[in-house]
């Protein structure tokens, strides 16, 4: 049996410098550090009015309810609030770590097809304008 696996498939958006790179190139933003005890979270905002449409953290897995304590690289987004109930059943999604959990999702980044989290993160740009 010949398998082979189409890359467009499984190809994962693996890194925050992913997320970063594709985000300073779709929107023509660059992230800022809102939390001074937290110098490794990512906010990116929209040039006009400074609003938030994507947040990248590192969380110990404990505080998001996984098993262990080592640090994942994590982001979170605005979505739909019925589309994030179905979300959060799917692998690599999570209730909102640090925002309003019916309107923002967590996604763990390495778990979610790239193009889903790019789609995710359009949508969010597009509804927080």
């Amino acid at each position: 049996m010949n398998i082979r696996l189409r890359m467009d498939l499984v190809i994962k958006m693996q890194t925050r410098d992913d997320v970063i790179k594709y985000i300073k190139k779709q929107f023509d933003v660059e992230p800022d550090h809102p939390f001074k005890e937290y110098p490794k979270y990512l906010a990116f905002r929209h040039k006009d009015d400074q609003k938030w449409f994507a947040l990248i953290m590192d969380v110990p897995k404990d505080r998001l309810g996984l098993d262990g304590t080592d640090e994942i690289d994590v982001l979170d987004v605005k979505v739909d609030p019925d589309v994030a109930g179905l979300l959060k059943q799917s692998k690599g999604y999570l209730p909102a770590y640090h925002m309003n959990k019916e309107h923002w999702i967590t996604i763990v980044l390495g778990d979610v097809d790239s193009k889903q989290v790019q789609k995710m993160i359009k949508d969010s740009f597009k509804m927080t304008q």
